[in-house]
């Protein structure tokens, strides 16, 4: 009998034994599903009708077709399309592309002033469905998932039937524990085929998922479960990265003892080392293997929630971005194929984790909806050697390939013979994501990874905004690509640059607060809990329209350059941390009256926190024991790569009169240029600037030593 994929056993022994895993292959993992014994309607492995869907299916083109009035149009004339008659343009898109349930009513309903965003209107759909059912019923063995383990030459390949089985699984397993629609279900998972039939499982029933970066502390994991309100929470006994265990359970166990909502933790094994289970855990892999590999896929409105998703701002409570179900899932899968350049067969290689938006849309929501094979990357750059990415490429033939500047700049630091010496014939477009790329890792990504042969496509968005908004792909046919710039907004995307009185700036060659001036399927709807918040955020700085919080240029020739952040978030290897959420964690110790957090430029990492920390006159500790405590402390409130860089302690910090701290003075004081202090006469006491330059310059002089 043919065996399938397990994702208990496929766990089980990742370290050890690694050669009797490669000679038994995938084969020996896929031994814990059962035949279908469902009937009804549908396609299972034996070809019987069964419960894929209980909605006869409709004919579903290729991805990338459109009606016929559109598919003859040029891409020039697609966006001005998208623009000038939007709801034909996005409404034909998701007739298109997605199977639904209950065809929509309207196309959109938006109101950018007061926060209302409704997209498609009375049409009810499944994003399980669009993303495995549809392609299990034209090509049920093509491989979904490539999960590429922490050990080169681990990797298991999961097929789109395998898939659709173990999410369904999974989906029975949660609503056999009182999991239901509008639930929330907490995943705190490594990268991994079942994280990734975690998200899908919810999606099916219709329980609103929240993944939690699997390095997050327990003490930030447990402030989105009970912000959420959560459940259930998925995790594994281990994580394993870089050669290195990382317990997974241990910090679950800490953070829900905090969470009364939570009413069953479900736990994976990821190594042999048993997870200590207490009265609310539940094995994953034995509960799943009594329940049947068909679930019926809950039909959904076209706005009901599908995850939620936090996100550092510029307050020190991270704030759960919702974003629901078929505007998200068209725009990844529209932008996953035309930034990218996705065809049929090709092997995507996204190197995101699935705890942040990139994972979402591109490891898993886009290439699935697409029907494409996707990369779960598990290790590090530079696991076992600085060679892991390239290594990987050859062995897997990938396409694209996805990556941060972050691993970039640090791989580029290497001898180009790392990179060289594999065979990367098989790439046919790079792309850069997280932060703006700068020109020395672009010209190394493009002419030395890419043989100068593929086009670069340095991509924005943001977790709000659900997929790609700018990037030099799609262009019409020979157009340039600009290095270090994202260029050319996508479909839908209309920006505009505001100045200082709120004015729109015309004109080429100039700099101003990034906004967007109509709505797209893809943008967030909410923050979740406080609509207001979500208003006063984004859309009340400029009234009519979504404010990114970024600054960008629009060049002489009419692109558009991202110059950073406009308020207080840095961007920390491509990851968006509030310097509000770092001082509110630092502000915990007894012997910090007050702290600034501000952000610096770091060549690997892109922006790194500078903390100015101002003593009591008391304390006992000596300082260098206060400053490790609060390393300490941020890490445990959020994670370790919150921890400042740099500790400056001061006697005060520079205020306004109404009690403002100034972060601008305190970043010209570690910049070096306090030349130009601008504008001072609102500082309660001008003298505190002079002791910050000299405590900085007696840092700056012991740091050489």
């Amino acid at each position: 009998m043919k065996t399938m994929w397990s994702p208990g056993k496929l766990w089980n022994k990742c370290r050890i034994n690694m050669a009797a895993h490669r000679s038994r292959g995938a084969g020996f993992f896929r031994t814990l599903l059962s035949r279908c014994r469902t009937p009804g309607p549908g396609l299972c492995q034996q070809q019987h009708r069964c419960c894929l869907s209980s909605v006869p299916a409709p004919p579903t083109p290729p991805p990338g077709t459109w009606s016929h009035q559109l598919s003859r149009l040029s891409h020039r004339d697609l966006y001005r399309l998208s623009l000038t008659d939007p709801d034909r343009f996005w409404g034909s898109a998701a007739a298109d592309r997605l199977r639904w349930v209950k065809p929509f009513e309207r196309v959109r309903d938006c109101e950018l002033s007061s926060g209302k965003i409704s997209w498609f209107l009375g049409g009810k759909l499944n994003v399980s469905v669009n993303c495995l059912d549809v392609h299990v019923e034209k090509h049920p063995e093509r491989v979904a998932l490539i999960w590429e383990r922490d050990e080169p030459g681990t990797e298991v390949k999961v097929t789109y039937r395998e898939l659709l089985e173990t999410t369904c699984r999974l989906a029975n397993t949660l609503k056999s524990h009182g999991i239901q629609k509008g639930d929330r279900v907490a995943i705190y998972m490594p990268v991994s085929p079942l994280a990734v039939a975690a998200m899908l499982a919810c999606a099916r029933i219709g329980a609103v998922h929240t993944v939690v970066f699997a390095g997050f502390s327990s003490e930030a994991l447990a402030g989105r479960i009970q912000d959420a309100q959560c459940k259930a929470v998925l995790t594994c006994n281990q994580g394993v990265r870089g050669g290195r265990l990382v317990h997974l359970k241990a910090t679950v166990d800490a953070a829900v003892k905090t969470c009364p909502s939570v009413q069953h933790v479900f736990v994976s094994q990821r190594t042999e080392q048993p997870a200590v289970m207490g009265e609310r855990d539940v094995s994953l892999e034995e509960v799943m293997s009594h329940h049947a590999s068909v679930c019926p896929p809950e039909p959904l409105d076209s706005e009901d929630f599908l995850f939620l998703l936090y996100t550092s701002g510029s307050t020190g409570k991270p704030k759960g971005i919702v974003h629901t179900q078929a505007g998200y899932l068209l725009y990844t899968s529209l932008t996953h194929q035309y930034v990218f350049d996705y065809r049929d067969g090709d092997v995507f290689g996204c190197m995101a984790d699935v705890g942040w938006i990139t994972g979402h849309s591109y490891v898993v929501y886009g290439p699935l909806c697409n029907g494409a094979t996707t990369v779960l990357f598990e290790s590090t750059p530079v696991y076992p050697d600085p060679g892991r990415y390239w290594e990987t490429v050859e062995r897997l033939r990938i396409t694209q390939f996805y990556g941060a500047p972050t691993a970039l700049r640090l791989l580029l630091k290497y001898d180009e013979s790392w990179v060289k010496k594999y065979d990367r014939s098989s790439l046919r477009t790079l792309g850069s994501v997280g932060e703006p790329i700068n020109h020395e890792a672009w010209h190394w990504f493009h002419s030395v990874v890419g043989d100068g042969r593929c086009p670069l496509v340095d991509t924005w968005w943001q977790t709000e905004t659900g997929g790609v908004c700018i990037a030099p792909r799609p262009a019409e046919e020979g157009a340039p690509i600009v290095p270090a710039m994202a260029m050319r907004p996508f479909f839908g995307i209309q920006p505009v640059l505001m100045g200082e009185e709120g004015e729109a700036l015309s004109g080429d060659s100039v700099s101003g607060a990034l906004c967007i001036s109509q709505p797209w399927p893809g943008m967030a709807r909410s923050i979740y809990g406080d609509h207001q918040r979500f208003i006063d955020a984004y859309f009340k700085p400029f009234p009519g329209h979504y404010f990114t919080g970024d600054g960008a240029y629009r060049s002489e020739d009419g692109y558009y350059q991202i110059t950073g952040r406009m308020d207080d978030v840095i961007n920390v290897s491509g990851h968006r941390l509030g310097t509000a959420e770092i001082e509110d964690a630092l502000d915990e110790h007894p012997a910090v009256p007050e702290t600034a957090v501000i952000g610096i430029p770091h060549d690997i990492k892109g922006e790194v926190p500078f903390a100015f920390v101002v003593l009591k006159e008391d304390v006992g500790d000596a300082p260098p024991v206060i400053l490790q405590q609060l390393r300490d402390l941020v890490t445990t409130k959020i994670a370790k790569y919150a921890v400042p860089e740099h500790f400056l302690v001061v006697k005060r910090l520079p205020k306004t009169r109404s009690g403002k701290i100034m972060r601008r003075i305190l970043r010209k004081v570690v910049m070096e240029t306090t030349g130009d202090l601008g504008d001072v006469s609102t500082l309660d006491d001008p003298s505190v600037v002079k002791e910050i330059i000299e405590a900085h310059e007696l840092y700056r002089k012991e740091k050489k030593k």
